[in-house]
């Protein structure tokens, strides 16, 4: 598809103006550049132990940091550290190594909690380190699941591979949504 005329060669034609401009803003939203699908896939690298891992862009509502207050729930399994009120709103944070079978997070200046977007399952995920955007092709999906040290394999969606290197899909609904996840009472 050939692209349209620059927005400076339209400016004498308001209403074409419109048009392009229409035409682009519909464009970013769907992903699209130049009338052609956005061929790149974007996600949250994250570390765990000693690993890192990815999760789609749309699956983490925010990165924040610890909570200063996190409330103990009696009676819950040692994985939930407790809830944090967040802006009014109830989040119960999880230790996602603990829960994982991989041991307890220690908390340091680089702990974060990636808060899981999910429209009924309200979740903040303690991981040791958010390492920013990546952004991948989709050529450079693998469907397979690479091995880990960390006992994730019934979450994995797939990695992305750059050259000799390995990057796990974790996903944030498949956790969430699993039974085990959503049976919080020790």
């Amino acid at each position: 598809m050939q692209p349209g005329p620059t927005l400076r060669a339209l400016r004498d034609q308001p209403f074409e103006l419109l048009l392009a401009l229409e035409q682009r803003a519909r464009d970013a939203a769907t992903g699209e550049r130049d009338g052609t699908a956005a061929q790149e896939w974007i996600g949250v690298a994250f570390r765990l132990g000693g690993e890192t891992f990815l999760v789609a862009r749309d699956e983490a509502r925010e990165v924040m940091g610890v909570p200063v207050a996190l409330t103990r729930v009696p009676g819950a399994r040692p994985w939930i550290r407790g809830l944090a009120n967040v802006r009014g709103q109830l989040l119960p944070v999880i230790d996602l190594r603990q829960y994982l079978g991989s041991g307890e997070t220690n908390q340091g200046r680089n702990t974060r909690v990636i808060v899981v977007n999910h429209r009924e399952i309200p979740a903040g995920l303690l991981v040791d380190e958010v390492l920013g955007f990546r952004h991948f092709g989709r050529h450079e999906f693998d469907a397979g699941t690479p091995p880990t040290l960390i006992r994730c394999e019934h979450y994995l969606a797939g990695s992305f591979r750059r050259g000799s290197e390995a990057w796990p899909v974790l996903s944030l609904r498949a956790l969430v949504e699993s039974p085990a996840f959503l049976q919080g009472s020790a």
